[in-house]
């Protein structure tokens, strides 16, 4: 089996794993913790959505995709990262690694268009109070996480196949902790300007565009509560806008650097740190800064955990 003149089964090796036993131990022991929390929180925040029926709203619906989806995002690098830190030989097939890199940019870009859209619910809410009732039905946000894991998935794969598609030099060593762009297109044995172009205009679209619709929507939002006369109101308005843009800008902070940027600034260090905090650190907060910033969700998470307790208790 082939792709182009390339066999399927040729491996790349990952550079960035410690070497010393006592950092791999420790490495794993951290990086298994983090997991299992995240994990952790954001099951609990799809179950307490599903049992909870005053949480059946569209944006506690958005919230239950995005921790759904933040779920699968993990999974698709981070048992990965945990067996290559025990294993003596750190490498991936070329086909493994593009399958790893789709699933990967894919559903982080299924995280932009879904904050696009929960941004969307926030404006209908705040400055259509009256309508959201009839336009933010169950069918429309079905719609909108469908469309954006749809779209995230496809671009991911365009980019992939064209990235794929370059020559790569004999040197197969990836300085990264796994198969991310940056990374494997400092591998390309080609002309670098204009390909960094391309994967630059697929980054603009997965994730400017949906950017793009976030602040043009709390731009309106803005707009609608500077209206508010009652400072309580004012209050309650923003509140509820707090926690997701709080997740908008760490999320976007982390990608906009990664990938909105030319590929003569790519620093190996510096951006496997910056990888780590957007792949383990923002599914990890994200469940928290929505959960300590929402009272509703805060009582409703402490139902869930007691009537576990007591169900094994009895």
């Amino acid at each position: 089996m082939t792709w182009g003149n390339r066999s399927l089964l040729m491996e790349f090796e990952f550079l960035a794993y410690p070497s010393h036993p006592e950092l791999r131990v420790l490495s794993f022991v951290g990086v298994s913790l983090v997991y299992t929390l995240i994990i952790s929180g954001n099951v609990l925040i799809v179950v307490a959505i599903q049992t909870e029926a005053r949480l059946h709203t569209p944006m506690y619906y958005f919230l239950g995709s995005l921790s759904g989806i933040e779920i699968c995002y993990t999974a698709v690098v981070v048992p990965h990262i945990l067996a290559n830190i025990l294993r003596p030989e750190k490498t991936i097939t070329l086909l493994g690694c593009a399958t790893q890199m789709i699933f990967f940019i894919g559903l982080g870009s299924a995280d932009c268009f879904l904050l696009a859209a929960m941004a969307y619910d926030r404006y209908v809410a705040i400055c259509h109070p009256l309508q959201y009732p009839l336009t933010m039905t169950l069918t429309l946000c079905v719609r909108l996480v469908m469309a954006s894991v749809v779209i995230g998935l496809f671009l991911s794969t365009q980019l992939v196949a064209f990235i794929f598609s370059l020559p790569f030099c004999r040197a197969r060593s990836i300085e990264h902790f796994f198969c991310d762009v940056p990374p494997v297109m400092r591998l390309v044995c080609a002309n670098s300007h204009v390909h960094e172009q391309s994967v630059l205009v697929a980054a603009t679209l997965a994730i400017a565009m949906p950017f793009f619709l976030i602040a043009t929507s709390y731009t309106f939002i803005v707009a609608a509560v500077l209206k508010i006369h009652s400072t309580a109101g004012r209050h309650r308005a923003f509140s509820t806008c707090s926690s997701h843009l709080s997740v908008v800008l760490l999320q976007y902070g982390c990608c906009a650097f990664m990938y909105l940027r030319p590929n003569s600034s790519y620093y190996p260090k510096q951006d496997q740190f910056i990888s780590l905090v957007y792949t383990l650190g923002t599914p990890l907060l994200n469940p928290l800064i929505y959960t300590l910033r929402n009272s509703e969700m805060k009582g409703t998470l402490g139902r869930v955990l007691t009537r576990n307790c007591l169900s094994q208790n009895n």
